[in-house]
């Protein structure tokens, strides 16, 4: 009973501190899902990733705040519905709620019949691979709480998006993936910086402070 009344504790304390959290409060008044869409925004802001015309992929996208952010990115007056002028395609295990303009593929990034129906989803209707302009991943595994487990599993999935990435980015384009400092941090900093010329680190302000969750940015593949 001891257990259940802490973690009842715990819960109300983080409902508590989720709803006076300025950026949920943000998100609710600016019609976002979620607060993470004010990660994406400091990243695209710092690094002018995002332009209209583009071709993006948001993997680990529900419930759907970066696509969201991209939408309106993508919009030519900014809007939320309405024209775009570009191509956002969103994949999750999770679903998803439709969000105008955003093609949704539901399925696991590490199943290859999912890697097999998105690169389908990225082809012209000439039947050529359309290359992409920025990959999106904020995907995280299931945490065990055991470090070298869960290093394993983040690493994987950062692999995955890196691989996916020198075969269908463009030249000038660029890789964002959500890592954890911890065990092996180190490693996919190398990793990323053996792909592309510019590697950067941000940890943006809408992250929780208690979170050891921090983004890279690879830009510009090297040949």
């Amino acid at each position: 009973m001891k257990v259940k009344t802490q973690s009842k504790k715990v819960n109300k304390a983080w409902l508590n501190q989720h709803v006076n959290d300025p950026w949920v409060k943000l998100a609710q008044k600016e019609g976002y899902r979620a607060r993470a869409a004010y990660k994406l925004k400091e990243i695209d802001e710092t690094f002018r990733l995002i332009r209209p015309g583009q071709c993006v992929l948001d993997l680990g996208c529900a419930p759907g705040a970066w696509s969201q952010y991209l939408r309106r990115r993508l919009s030519p007056d900014g809007a939320a519905s309405g024209a775009l002028n570009g191509t956002i395609i969103g994949l999750d295990m999770l679903p998803m709620e439709p969000i105008e303009g955003v093609e949704f593929i539901q399925g696991d990034f590490r199943e290859e019949a999912v890697l097999q129906t998105l690169e389908r989803a990225l082809q012209r209707p000439d039947g050529s691979p359309r290359p992409v302009d920025v990959v999106l991943s904020d995907m995280a595994p299931n945490l065990s709480g055991v470090e070298t487990v869960d290093a394993a599993r983040i690493a994987h999935l950062v692999e995955l998006a890196l691989d996916f990435s020198r075969h269908h980015l463009k030249p000038d384009g660029a890789l964002v993936v959500k890592l954890f400092h911890g065990s092996g941090y180190s490693e996919l900093v190398q990793r990323l910086r053996q792909a592309f010329k510019v590697v950067k680190p941000l940890k943006p302000k809408a992250s929780r402070d208690k979170s050891s969750e921090t983004f890279l940015i690879g830009i510009g593949l090297k040949t």
